[in-house]
């Protein structure tokens, strides 16, 4: 037996998180949880801060620099009433930048599988282990197709805990969280698998680190023709719980037919940010939302304002 959910699961899980959605546009009370805006400066400078500051946003996350440089940099921050939150990567080095710039969390990338063929996006019907997190079947039906990934999988499964394991002794010592991101390598494609990847460590110092618009490419799944959405960014948000220790923020547009799509400016893709919103609000998620879009400050931050009001960003009814 595993622990992964089922088509009909997934539609369900979907379906009554957009009925907390609709619930939660339609009620009175603002909302209680309080979201913070920053930005990726991985090089953190008086300047550039001000600038940020000045278009409204109130901190960073950094990359992974000598301690002595961080510290400069906090007190740089501290002076302006700027947060550095987090760090980019960096392994022991960017926990212990992180604890110097008095930031939170440390985005880790786990896994990452190359081989190849893998399922398309929305073929993707994943079962596995509940004690090893190892895939059972990656489609529905015949998957022999697929046995090269699944193995390569696995192997990068067990490759991740140990890495990870290895960087707990340090995320204790500098009381910085090791934060797991969803990106594009091909592994760990369904929520419910990255939760058991990070609940597998039984660890407070492991957590998730969210990306919105990473996976909204495996949001549908293609049924007679049609695309039905299964897993979108709020279910992921809510599989997740208050596991989420951060978020970066981007959109993605799916074509009409669920095969195709691109990134996008926040609010003109397929992430339905209200619903977003209201996902964040339910988990208790006070935070900060990081963008990765690139977009020019000013417009982003106002972006961020509709979005943390539980508005479309997009201007869309």
């Amino acid at each position: 037996m595993n622990d992964s959910l089922s088509r009909r699961g997934f539609l369900i899980s979907s379906a009554a998180g957009a009925g907390l959605m609709a619930a939660g546009r339609v009620q009175a009370a603002p909302f209680k949880t309080k979201l913070h805006k920053a930005v990726i400066m991985r090089k953190v400078t008086e300047e550039g801060l001000k600038k940020l500051k000045d278009a409204g946003f109130e901190g960073v996350e950094g990359g992974t620099v000598p301690v002595d440089e961080a510290k400069r940099a906090r007190e740089i921050a501290q002076k302006l009433g700027m947060r550095i939150h987090s760090v980019i990567g960096g392994g022991a080095a960017g926990l212990r930048a992180c604890q110097a710039y008095g930031g939170e969390a440390l985005l880790h990338v786990p896994g990452g599988v190359g081989a190849k063929p893998i399922p398309e996006p929305w073929e993707f019907d994943i079962e596995f282990g509940d004690k090893t997190g190892h895939i059972l079947r990656v489609v529905s039906g015949d998957n022999e197709k697929f046995k090269g990934y699944i193995e390569a999988h696995n192997r990068a499964m067990d490759s991740a805990r140990e890495s990870v394991k290895k960087l707990i002794p340090v995320a204790e010592e500098t009381q910085v969280v090791i934060a797991l991101e969803n990106v594009w390598n091909n592994f760990c494609v369904r929520p419910e698998l990255m939760k058991w990847l990070v609940t597998s460590f039984q660890s407070p110092w492991v957590k998730a680190y969210f990306d919105i618009g990473n996976h909204v490419k495996y949001s549908v799944v293609v049924r007679d023709g049609k695309p039905q959405t299964v897993c979108p960014p709020e279910l992921w948000i809510r599989n997740y719980g208050p596991l989420v220790a951060k978020l970066h923020m981007k959109d993605y547009k799916l074509a009409a037919d669920g095969k195709s799509g691109s990134f996008c400016p926040i609010g003109q893709g397929s992430v339905n940010w209200p619903a977003v919103r209201q996902a964040l609000e339910d988990i208790g998620y006070n935070g900060w939302l990081t963008d990765e879009s690139g977009g020019a400050w000013p417009e982003l931050s106002k972006r961020f304002d509709s979005i943390i009001a539980g508005k479309d960003p997009g201007g869309k009814p």
